[in-house]
């Protein structure tokens, strides 16, 4: 007797049954496996955070040959303390740690106490400042060479998979031997390390955060500076470049704090003149910091107007239409706060050279003089 034939349909079910027993079997073996933790990629990289004994400024500063690295290892809070996890990064220890110090422990307690339970601890890399100033720094011993870290007053500096000892120890120099801004001291910091040879494996991203109470947008947060540089070719060149601006935002900021504080005390105060000369300072560093800062020419237009410099004031607030044309747009919306604030606006279309590139704008040249008449806003940041 012939064998009976099977039909398609048959076929694809014997077909179906075998490859989900397969399937079952495969998920039943899986399942008896032991379930192991799963660590991230190591971060091999150098780091340092610090204090800045006379703000009390909270900062961290990284660079690494991987993508991102801001997304892991910088963590601080201000008034508290900061930290950088890295090697085999737990960014668990960031909110752990800043937790500890805020509620009194040391450094080195703290350090004991997150490593204490970590069945990872030996390939760990940790360092942390608290605010009174006091560090430590960790390394594991099974992070990859070389790797090690250094302390001393306000600072901690590490790294791991460097080319050498020579790193944190051009990292401890620069921080100990720079005379300026938290911020610009981590960079500086970070630039040393490089070019003493940095991650042996090279570079791509790198990262800063400073912390200062109140000091982020609008005062909602305590982030004064915090930059990320996820892909490039020269990370710490790119992260000053970003510092620059910023530094300029937060000036701008306080030439218009100066500028009000000016405007509202008496012609013959001696108050008066100390607000002025704070407000170009402040204006003339954040034009100095970022030359293409349309709001930090508008600051320094305004700090000379009341200094009595007019024609210093029309040239800056020329140059910040030449910066930002859209400016025009906005000085005739007062409330927006974006543009050039109208007392000052009024005494300037008066001044025939800013008149000149006011009218070679686009926009209606004519102001309402209700809008001239309008009370300062306070500047926009």
């Amino acid at each position: 007797m012939m064998p009976s034939a099977r039909s398609p349909q048959q076929l694809d079910s014997r077909t179906w049954d075998r490859s989900s027993f397969l399937t079952m079997l495969l998920l039943f073996f899986l399942i008896l496996l032991p379930i192991k933790p799963q660590a991230a990629e190591p971060i091999a990289t150098f780091s340092i955070v610090a204090r800045d004994a006379e703000t009390g400024d909270l900062g961290v500063a990284v660079q690494s040959k991987y993508f991102g690295v801001g997304s892991v290892v910088p963590h601080a809070r201000a008034n508290v303390g900061a930290l950088a996890t890295q090697a085999r990064g737990n960014i668990l220890y960031g909110a752990q740690g800043l937790g500890l110090l805020e509620a009194g422990e040391s450094p080195e307690k703290t350090l004991q106490r997150l490593l204490a339970e970590d069945p990872l601890r030996a390939q760990r890399q940790v360092g942390i400042v608290a605010a009174d100033g006091s560090a430590a720094t960790f390394t594991g011993g099974e992070t990859l060479p070389w790797s090690g870290g250094k302390t001393g007053d306000n600072y901690a500096v590490q790294g791991n998979l460097l080319t050498g000892p020579e790193v944190v120890e051009a990292m401890a120099a620069a921080f100990e031997t720079t005379d300026r801004d938290l911020a610009t001291r981590l960079v500086t910091a970070l630039a040393a390390g490089q070019a003493a040879g940095g991650d042996a494996r090279g570079r791509q991203s790198a990262a800063l955060l400073v912390v200062r109470q109140g000091a982020g947008y609008m005062g909602a947060h305590d982030r004064l500076v915090d930059l990320h540089v996820e892909d490039h070719p020269t990370p710490i060149k790119e992260l000053f470049r970003l510092l620059g601006i910023r530094l300029s935002q937060v000036a701008v900021r306080e030439a218009h704090a100066a500028l009000r504080e000016a405007r509202a005390s008496s012609p013959d105060a001696s108050d008066r003149a100390q607000a002025i000369e704070t407000a170009l300072t402040k204006a003339a560093e954040a034009v100095e910091l970022y030359q293409f800062s349309d709001a930090g020419f508008i600051a320094l237009a305004g700090a000379q107007a009341e200094a009595g410099d007019m024609a210093a004031a029309s040239e800056a607030a020329r140059r910040a239409l030449l910066i930002n044309p859209v400016l025009k747009r906005y000085s005739v919306i007062p409330e927006t706060g974006l543009g050039i604030e109208p007392p000052l606006l009024a005494r300037l279309l008066d001044d025939t050279a800013f008149r000149k590139v006011w009218d070679a704008l686009p926009g209606a040249d004519a102001v309402d003089p209700e809008v001239l008449s309008a009370a300062p806003t306070e500047a926009a940041e």
